[in-house]
């Protein structure tokens, strides 16, 4: 925060006297004020040393599941992803507003021994430590699980890197487009005779996110039964190669390189977008049935009636024939029409929307999945929402991404430092 000298010992005086006194061993620090339900992870608290979008993602998932994160910044940059614009709202970047909802943030410089001592302090009282750093960085910092396991027994901590902690790439940088590449998933993106395409969004890093967050959840049940922590240990690579599922298994079962099909899929046809007279129609017929629900509904008999497409297996060997024919008849009607149509057929059906069509799509609103904040300088916001339902303890979209350093104070006053040190941290540049 950026405060005078005057107001920065009023605010620490405010802050502190609501501070918890200091006592042995693991214990919650206090958490954001709300007016919500908390969810079912409302006892937990997480120290976020993650940056960008893998970490900050899984992060933000325990955070809408109740989790007190606290989101450690450098002071006067704050996480890269804050200038990673435009677009901008306000003066944050829609990139960092995207993923840092519900957090806390503190400013602490961690090249500062000051600094450094009071985030190692939260990892004491913290049931969680997120970090995406090169596999090295966080125990050269003393903030590596060895170091902070030590002082908390307990304590789940969750490493993100490019290639994981072992190997040979281990110490290599990486990044989202690498390992879509390296996975394998690039190679099967894209249309048939064109180039391998990067997925539209950063499924590498997401699903590390994921896999983080299944991690770091599977790790708390099991110290219940033992009260022991441990290390999660996620990679980009493994994560995106884990997504190759069925692909592979053609693959190790034939052994038959898998290709690109554009939209379309390897093993089901008609399974893929056709254009319609104004749009695209996503088809997915994923039977016999429902190809005879889908032939009668395009209204061809002879298409209806080849026997060339009568099973599945007859339908992926004949593509080549059959999807022309579709392809034809589709452009002939609007896509409105053809979901209609298909839909009353009982075919899955879908159009292909913008994602502005899609933030606006009336079942995505009826789910939650668009909520509304109020950011401290950015003013109203809206955000995705989480797709977690659970019929007791819901996840919230309580708070909106915070400003850089926007808790520092109270997060320190948890702490039980004094409104003098907290002063003297601010005045050393330890914090901001």
């Amino acid at each position: 925060m950026s405060l005078t000298d005057t107001a920065l010992r009023q605010e620490a005086t405010n802050d502190a006297g609501a501070a918890a006194p200091q006592t042995s061993g693991p214990q919650t620090v206090a958490g954001p004020e709300t007016t919500e339900a908390a969810g079912p992870l409302k006892d937990l608290v997480v120290l976020d040393l993650s940056r960008i979008l893998s970490g900050p993602f899984a992060t933000m998932t325990l955070a809408d599941l109740g989790a007190d994160v606290i989101k450690i910044e450098q002071p006067g940059a704050g996480d890269d992803t804050r200038q990673w614009g435009p677009p901008f709202q306000g003066e944050e970047a829609a990139y960092f507003l995207s993923v840092n909802r519900n957090k806390r943030s503190l400013a602490v410089d961690l090249k500062s021994p000051e600094g450094l001592e009071v985030v190692r302090e939260l990892a004491r009282r913290a049931d969680i430590v997120v970090e995406n750093f090169r596999p090295g960085t966080a125990a050269r910092l003393g903030l590596g699980y060895e170091e902070l396991s030590k002082d908390n027994p307990g304590l789940v901590y969750a490493s993100i890197s490019g290639y994981g902690q072992t190997g040979p790439d281990a110490l290599r940088p990486g990044y989202d487009a690498i390992a879509q590449a390296r996975s394998g998933i690039m190679s099967v993106t894209g249309e048939t005779d064109g180039p391998p395409v990067r997925v539209g969004v950063s499924s590498a890093d997401l699903v590390a996110g994921m896999w983080a967050t299944i991690g770091v959840l599977a790790a708390l049940h099991e110290k219940q039964r033992t009260g022991q922590g441990q290390w999660v240990d996620i990679s980009l690579l493994d994560g995106s190669v884990s997504w190759l599922t069925y692909v592979s298994s053609g693959y190790f079962a034939s052994g038959e390189v898998p290709r690109r099909y554009g939209s379309a899929h390897p093993t089901i046809a008609p399974y893929q977008a056709f254009p319609s007279a104004d749009g695209f129609v996503m088809v997915a017929v994923g039977n016999d049935g429902l190809w005879r629900r889908f032939a009668d509904a395009l209204g061809d008999a002879a298409l209806a009636g080849d026997p060339r497409y009568a099973s599945n297996p007859s339908r992926v060997a004949h593509r080549e024939e059959l999807i022309p024919a579709i392809e034809a008849i589709m452009r002939t009607r609007t896509t409105e029409d053809w979901v209609r149509t298909l839909d009353e057929a009982g075919v899955p059906v879908g159009p292909i929307q913008t994602v502005d069509q899609a933030l606006a799509d009336p079942q995505v609103l009826a789910r939650g999945m668009v909520a509304e904040l109020d950011h401290p300088t950015a003013g109203p916001m809206k955000v995705v929402g989480c797709p977690v339902r659970l019929t007791r303890t819901p996840a919230s979209v309580r708070t909106a991404p915070p400003v850089l350093g926007q808790d520092t104070d109270q997060v320190l006053a948890s702490l039980g430092l004094d409104a003098d040190r907290i002063y003297a941290l601010h005045s050393s540049g330890a914090v901001q």
